[in-house]
């Protein structure tokens, strides 16, 4: 079966598992609470952060594999790009595009971290063979379904997996705050965007600080 980059699917994870520094498996929230424009902020903040030079440069040096998830509530996420291997600038471009005409997967739904953690977890089955299994993992939303964050987070340690997350706020710091406590893996890190405007700004940061790591 062909993924959408035009791969059979056994062969792409076979020749991905050389050289790759990071698996990188990227979240975006698309529950209730986030509309139709603020969707295509972060899609289009996605596709624009791996155009930017340094990011690109640190995605193909470091060889990373990447794919995306939509997730909202209980049952409601979607790996919506397979995982794919970025080992030239043409395979970052093409995975830019791929994240820029993405259709949304879910609307009028709940929030259901925990279990987009869950969901998120059982993806690296089918993962190539990197040095390192990351989750990112953006929202601007408290749970209000699904299971236990926390736990889900402590999963994601026990199976080596570090969670990063963009935690998205419109007042105050309450989800940064929940992210940190709740939410991101003792390795990992929060960083805060205001608003869903900073998202494209706070992506591109985390892609970088993720795989700049390569050039030390």
């Amino acid at each position: 079966m062909k993924n959408v980059l035009g791969c059979i699917a056994a062969t792409c994870i076979a020749t991905a598992a050389h050289a790759c520094d990071t698996a990188l498996l990227l979240t975006i929230d698309v529950s209730n609470s986030i509309d139709v424009g603020e969707y295509r902020l972060q899609t289009n903040g996605m596709a624009d952060a791996v155009l930017d030079a340094e990011v690109m440069e640190a995605l193909v040096q470091g060889q990373v594999a990447v794919a995306v998830m939509q997730w909202s509530g209980v049952d409601r996420q979607e790996l919506s790009i397979p995982w794919t291997q970025l080992r030239t600038e043409s395979d970052v471009r093409a995975f830019s595009a791929l994240s820029r005409s993405m259709p949304r997967a879910f609307v009028m739904s709940d929030t259901a971290p925990g279990d987009a953690i869950l969901y998120a977890l059982a993806q690296f089955a089918d993962a190539p063979t990197c040095g390192r299994k990351v989750i990112d993992i953006s929202g601007d939303g408290a749970p209000n379904a699904g299971s236990n964050t926390r736990q889900a987070s402590r999963e994601a340690e026990r199976q080596g997996v570090t969670i990063n997350a963009i935690a998205i706020e419109s007042m105050g710091v309450a989800i940064t705050n929940f992210y940190t406590q709740s939410v991101i893996t003792r390795d990992g890190f929060v960083i805060t965007a205001r608003r869903h405007l900073d998202y494209p700004r706070a992506i591109r940061e985390k892609i970088l600080r993720e795989t700049a790591r390569i050039f030390g």
